[in-house]
Order: structure tokens, then C-alpha cells, then sequence
């Protein structure tokens, strides 16, 4: 008998086991296949071992990595002036008056200045003990030489011991020797200036805003140091400033809250404390704002750590348990009741560190891992905040009262959730990071949901907080058409929308349970944004259709590009209306063409004028009548987001010869 069941000789393997038979002619692996990187050249294979990536943030990292180095010297007393200067040719220079980077021969490797060893070696560097800096941001020896491998060229400048030394590298090895001529004077310091690799980064062109950004925190980080800037003039960013804060973080803390604090605090809680034993200092300022729309920003060694880690652990503590301590003082039982979240949710900090060899998770030292830094900063700050409380017993009494009604009204939705008991008069539980709108009826409200904390930030800033709400989301949502109602369910992002939003799902739909009129979808405007949006536009399909029939789904468009021609600026949103503008309003003289490949790159005022102002944005509505009826869009659904690969396949041979230009 043939077919399915044929007949088989014993030994004989079937056409499958024919398939995967090993072959003679396989390819051999032996000691030749293994492979010896040398010097930097791995640095240049895999460069997101040592940035994180080659994505615009991987790019700017490199000037941080350069400008922490003039950092270092600032903070150990040897520099008292930084120069950072973004060029017109899209390189950058960093200038210190500090001692110099050594430039003689290496007692290891004779024939190589220090210099050469500390740009070309992983691994070197004056920061393995605290012989030279007591405490510093480059840690590994990795940072100068990283920088140095993933650029075209870069050239130093020494001036020591009344020479000035130069020499210039490109993509990591030296080019010319190391010579020197006789300085003009007996100045000191190191120059540093470089040239990305565009053949490692996609991404070539610096941000002038956020190197602006990046020199002034790290002025507010050390009171001593003044930093120079220059860079390309704009809109957002001057060609000249100068950054000196002799008040540090507090200087910091007060231009980013402004006004917003509660009027009973006089000032934010603050100081600078230096323990000499351990060759350490801690620095913060601290407020609270009744919105309850804060920040915390936290540093070690002006290394930003914007994944938190253990010296902001010890904040948490040294605040909560000063707080409990002053209600049990003030014979307050209910003190106890309060969390380190309570007092953070609504608060606007900035935590500032110094500590010899740090540890941090990862090249890129975006935590901080160190565990004496979680016992020094609780140790040091809550015996300031104590003296504090006690000295400013009117406003601790007022702090305690608010944050004993936070707990306390954390504890009473707790209690409705677990009940499941709703009533008219019940306030709903919303998502923590949901900043709601003050205006209680639905009419004329909207929310924007937003992707990625970056984006949120922006929006909030840029709201109108009475009518406007804005929910950001983390990343991709899930796809719930290829989902278990189960899997679903149990989601964070959907749990969050759907709290939100308050109106129930599918057949427990309720449309005057609706908190808003409008519900605006904003993500950005490139192809993860569009794939979010489809995410998003599926759920309230599937799980909301009543909603989008009724008119309440949106589509926010954000525009494309900035064209600027000195104090004249014009937003456009598509490169035909682009390259239209140019000629129609910029017939003459050069152009700056800026692209905004996410919300989060926009300015909170940008962001409001173009995409969230009612009286001058561009806003799409969802509507469920372009297909041949409910049933067509179900499976035009099913077929682009289903578990099914098939129809996906098919509608991308059907459709891919109209499309004109693929953006990734």
C-alpha cells in the first residue's frame, strides 16, 4: 500500500529523515573559527555592550562619557571651568582647565605616551582606586576609549607642564604622533574634540537642546564649576550661555517647580551634608505640590541614574520614617498609616551623591547598585529631615495632615476594590499615573493616551489641566485580538484603560458611565507609533465598539517637521506639504529642517500648539462606516490582527506595490 502509510525497508530513512540527514560537506569548526578581538575593535562590532545601542540617546551618550571625564576633574577641586561647544560640522568639543591627561611613556607600555593607553585601551584609566579622585563617574576605564573607537576622528589637547601636546585618532587608532610645542602660558587642561562614526550610528546628527540640557544638570550638580556652551543658535537654545549655580540642586529643584509648591512650605526641604571619614556627600531639595505631579531626579558622582537605584531607596526611607517619627512625637497615631509612595506621589525631589567606586548596573550607569549608598543617604537625610520637622513645626504639621489623608484614601478604594461595592457618591479608583482633568462632567473633556513616560511628561506639561487628562502607556499594549479574555484581563496597560475610563467593556458597556467625551489616541509619528495605535484601535473594537460607533474615538496628528528660518517657524506634517512650504514661505536662504520622530522630543509648548490646543490642531475621528458593514470590519480585523499569519501575508502581497515610501 502507498501514501500515508508506504512500505519501509528496515534501515531505510523516510524522505524527511532524508532531509535532515548530516552531510558530508557541513562546514568544520575548529580552533581557525575562533576569534581574538584585539584593542577596541570590539567596541566597534558590538557597541551596544558599552552605549546601550546606536540609537540617538547611544549617540549623545558619548559627549556624556567625554564631558563626566571634565566632570571628575571639577569635582576633585582641579577645574573650576568646563567648555562644551556643539560645532556647525556636527562635532563636539569638550575643553577643561583641569590638570591635563598624562603624556608620558606608560610604565607598562614603554613605547606609548599615557595618553595613547588611557584612548586606545579598554580598561585604563585613573579611576580603579582613589588614589587620584576620591570619587568619580568613569569607573570602568572604558568610557574615553568607547568614545574614541566609535568616531571618525578625535583629536586631544594637552597642556601640561607649559606644553601643549596634541594628537589625532581616527575610529579608535592613532593617525598622527604625539608632538608638542611650547605653551604661551602655564595653563593646564585637556581638550577632547570628536566626530561620530556615521557608519556606527544611523542616527548622526546631535540635538543642540539636549547637549544644552545635558551641560546645564551637570552645572547644578557641583556648586564650584562653571560650563561654558556654545552650539548652533535657535528657537529653544542660545549659541552662548554660561551655567553656574552656587545654590546647586536647590537651584535645580526651584526652576523646575517654580510657584507649584504648597504656599505653607517657605522653602523645599534641602541641604548638602559632606562626611569626610567615608570621603562622601549627599545633596538634595525636596518639595511638595498639591497636584501631585512631581518628579524625582537622582544623580551619583553627577552620573544621572534615571532608573532609580539604591541611593534613592534610602531617600524613600529616611522621608517616611522622619514623617512617622514626627506623628508619634506630636501623639498622631495615624501617622503610621503613611508609605514611601504617599510621600513621593506628589512630590518634586532631586537627590544628588558623591561616593568612592560606586557600583552601577550596566556601561551605560543608568542605576545605581552600590549598597553602602542605601545606609548613607538614609542615615544623613533623615537626620536632617527630623531637625527640620521639628523647626518647622506649623508646615510638618500640614505636610503630616496631607499625607495621613493620601493614606487614608488609599486605604478606603483598597477597601472598595476588594469589596466590589460602587456607589454614586464613591470616588473611582483611577490609575496612579492617570493625571486627570479637575472638571468633573464629561462634556468637553478628553484623555490622551499617550506612549512611554517621555511622551506623558510632555503632554502633562502641555495640557489644559480642567479639560484635558492624559494617560501615558507603557510601550505596545497587548493584542487582544490574538489574546485570551483571561490574558487580557490580567494586563496592566488594559487594566489602566479601562479604570480610566470608567464605562465597562463589551456587553456591560455603559455610555453615561463614560468619563470623557473624546478619547485621543497620540503616539508617534513613525511605525512603532502606528503600530501602537492599531493596538489600541483593536481594543476599543473589539472591547469597546459602542464607544467608537457613538463618535467618542480619536486620532491625534502631530506634525512631521519644524522648518525654521531665523525667528520665523512653520509646522508642517508630510513631506509634500514640506517640501510646498519651503518654496511657498522659505523661497530664499538656508532652512532648518527638524524632524520629530516622537512626542518626547517636542517641547510641552510645542507639543500644546501643534497636537493638543482645540483651537489650532489637526484631530482625526474613528468611525466604523468606510467597510461593507460590522461584519467585513470584524474580519478585516481578524485577518490584519488575528492569530492567523495567512491573511496578514496575503493583504501585504495585495497591497505593497502602493506603497511609495517605507518609514523605518
Amino acid at each position: 500500500m502507498t501514501g500515508l502509510f508506504d512500505t519501509l525497508k528496515p534501515g531505510t530513512l523516510t524522505p524527511a529523515q532524508q532531509k535532515t540527514k548530516p552531510s558530508s560537506k557541513q562546514p568544520s569548526y575548529s580552533a581557525e573559527d575562533i576569534e581574538v578581538l584585539e584593542g577596541l575593535e570590539p567596541v566597534r562590532r558590538r557597541p551596544g555592550m558599552y552605549i546601550g545601542g546606536t540609537d540617538e540617546r547611544s549617540l549623545h551618550h558619548l559627549v556624556s562619557e567625554v564631558l563626566d571625564n571634565a566632570m571628575d576633574e571639577a569635582v576633585a577641586g582641579y577645574a573650576s571651568d568646563i567648555y562644551l561647544t556643539l560645532h556647525d560640522d556636527n562635532s563636539v568639543s569638550v575643553k577643561d582647565n583641569g590638570r591635563g591627561i598624562p603624556v608620558d611613556p606608560h610604565p607598562k607600555f614603554q613605547d606609548k605616551s599615557a595618553l595613547e593607553v588611557i584612548l586606545t585601551t579598554l580598561h585604563s584609566g585613573g579611576k580603579f582606586s582613589n588614589k587620584v579622585y576620591d570619587t568619580s563617574g568613569g569607573l570602568h576605564g572604558v568610557g574615553i576609549s568607547v568614545v574614541n573607537a566609535l568616531s571618525i576622528s578625535l583629536d586631544a589637547t594637552i597642556w601640561r607642564d607649559q606644553k601643549k601636546w596634541t594628537q589625532r585618532y581616527a575610529q579608535g587608532a592613532p593617525v598622527t604622533p604625539l608632538t608638542s610645542e611650547k605653551a604661551q602660558d602655564k595653563t593646564t587642561g585637556t581638550l577632547i574634540h570628536f566626530s561620530p562614526d556615521p557608519a556606527i550610528f544611523p542616527v548622526y546628527q546631535f540635538r543642540a537642546a539636549t547637549l544644552y540640557k545635558m551641560a546645564k544638570s551637570k552645572a547644578y550638580l557641583h556648586r564650584g564649576v562653571r560650563i561654558h556652551w556654545q552650539g548652533p543658535a535657535s528657537s529653544d537654545v542660545p549659541s552662548d550661555d554660561t551655567f553656574h549655580f552656587p545654590n546647586g540642586v536647590l537651584d535645580y529643584l526651584n526652576q523646575e517647580v517654580g510657584n507649584a509648591a504648597f504656599d505653607f512650605m517657605a522653602e523645599p526641604f534641602h541641604g548638602v551634608q559632606q562626611i569626610e571619614d567615608q570621603k562622601s556627600r549627599v545633596e538634595w531639595a525636596v518639595t511638595w505640590q498639591p497636584a501631585g505631579e512631581g518628579f524625582f531626579r537622582s544623580y551619583c558622582n553627577t552620573v544621572p541614574t534615571p532608573l532609580g537605584g539604591t541611593h534613592e531607596n534610602g531617600f524613600r526611607q529616611a522621608l517616611v520614617k522622619g514623617l512617622r517619627d514626627f506623628g508619634e512625637l506630636t501623639k498622631n497615631k495615624r501617622a503610621s498609616k503613611i508609605t514611601a509612595d504617599d510621600i513621593l506621589g506628589s512630590s518634586s525631589a532631586i537627590l544628588s551623591i558623591f561616593i568612592p567606586e560606586p557600583e552601577f548596573q550596566g556601561q551605560t550607569k543608568e542605576k545605581l547598585s552600590s549598597v553602602q549608598a542605601a545606609r548613607l543617604v538614609e542615615t544623613t537625610i533623615k537626620d536632617q529631615f527630623d531637625h527640620w520637622l521639628s523647626s518647622h513645626t506649623e508646615a510638618a504639621g500640614k505636610l503630616l495632615d496631607f499625607f495621613i489623608d493620601l493614606a487614608e484614601e488609599r486605604q478606603r478604594l483598597k477597601a472598595a476594590r476588594e469589596s466590589n461595592r460602587k456607589s454614586a457618591t464613591q470616588r473611582l479608583r483611577l490609575p496612579g499615573k492617570l493625571a486627570d482633568c479637575s472638571q468633573r462632567s464629561p462634556e468637553g473633556t478628553e484623555i490622551f493616551l499617550v506612549e512611554g513616560d517621555s511622551a506623558g511628561g510632555s503632554a502633562k506639561q502641555a495640557r489644559d489641566r480642567a479639560t484635558q487628562a492624559v494617560l501615558p502607556l507603557r510601550g505596545k499594549i497587548l493584542n487582544v485580538a490574538s489574546a485570551t479574555f483571561d490574558k487580557m484581563q490580567a494586563n496592566q496597560e488594559i487594566s489602566d484603560l479601562q479604570q480610566a475610563l470608567g464605562c465597562g467593556v463589551r456587553d456591560h458597556y455603559q455610555e453615561d458611565k463614560l468619563r470623557y467625551e473624546r478619547i485621543v489616541i497620540m503616539t508617534d509619528a513613525d511605525v512603532d507609533g502606528a503600530h501602537i495605535a492599531a493596538l489600541l484601535m483593536t481594543f476599543f473594537f473589539r472591547e469597546m465598539r459602542t464607544m467608537v460607533q457613538n463618535g467618542h474615538l480619536y486620532l491625534a496628528h502631530p506634525p512631521l517637521y519644524r522648518l525654521t528660518q531665523g525667528a520665523k517657524s512653520l509646522y508642517v506634517y508630510s513631506d509634500a506639504e514640506k517640501e510646498a512650504a519651503i518654496a511657498k514661505h522659505f523661497p530664499k536662504g538656508k532652512v532648518d529642517i527638524s524632524r520629530f520622530k516622537g512626542l518626547g522630543e517636542m517641547t510641552p509648548k510645542q507639543l500644546r500648539d501643534t497636537t493638543m490646543n482645540v483651537d489650532s490642531r489637526i484631530i482625526y475621528r474613528v468611525n466604523l462606516e468606510d467597510l461593507d458593514g460590522i461584519e467585513s470590519l470584524e474580519n478585516f480585523v481578524e485577518d490584519l490582527m488575528g492569530k492567523r499569519v495567512e491573511p496578514r501575508f496575503q493583504f501585504i502581497q495585495n497591497n505593497a506595490q502602493f506603497v511609495k515610501e517605507l518609514d523605518l
